[in-house]
């Protein structure tokens, strides 16, 4: 959603931007980042406060209004550039095996929270090495706020009777993966599914 200017009976415009979600691949790198991120602060908006919403001492008339524009305007485009990378990074490291590319997309100091992963950057590496080619990730909803992603996924293929829905959350520092979370289950066929529906995208699995 985008600001508009006041209209004659000082009014603030909202507008709705349907742009697609996700943006583009290209903007999903760390380094594009790290630069929307220095353009719009870590924790704010250059020309905006922290404090509540009515700045009207300190951005008279079509200034609070501009400051308003600019605070959603970069709220947006963190939150899309996150999800860009984290679909980015897990594209690259899961279905196309880029190891070197991946070291771009994660902290050397990358913080494990997952139980099926020892700590750390080289050995969820050295996990997916170890793993068939065969293995595929499949991502579903994504949802992003502040630092933090989280995104539905499917792992298949992998050497194991059933696949994997998980719950992947991602902290994201300077434009790269620094912590990670997940919730992680085995994927229900239709004869053992209680809510008589697929737990990742439209059919179960076959």
């Amino acid at each position: 959603m985008r600001l508009r200017p006041v209209d004659r009976n000082g009014h603030v415009q909202f507008h709705e931007d349907r742009g697609r979600a996700g943006g583009h691949a290209k903007n999903a790198s760390p380094e594009a980042n790290r630069k929307a991120r220095r353009r719009c602060g870590r924790r704010g908006v250059p020309g905006f406060g922290h404090g509540a919403l009515d700045h009207r001492g300190q951005y008279p008339g079509r200034r609070r209004v501009k400051a308003l524009e600019n605070r959603v305007s970069c709220m947006g485009h963190n939150a899309e550039s996150n999800k860009a990378l984290v679909l980015t990074a897990f594209d690259t490291l899961f279905n196309k095996r880029g190891y070197v590319t991946a070291e771009k997309f994660w902290s050397p100091r990358y913080i494990q929270h997952s139980a099926h992963i020892p700590p750390g950057r080289d050995a969820l590496f050295d996990l997916v090495r170890g793993l068939p080619q065969t293995l595929k990730y499949e991502p579903g909803t994504i949802v992003a706020e502040g630092d933090f992603v989280i995104v539905h996924g499917r792992f298949s293929s992998f050497g194991l009777p059933v696949d994997w829905i998980a719950a992947d959350i991602l902290r994201i520092e300077d434009g790269i993966l620094v912590e990670h979370w997940d919730v992680i289950q085995d994927e229900a066929a239709r004869e053992s599914s209680k809510s008589g529906l697929p737990m990742f995208g439209n059919e179960f699995p076959k």
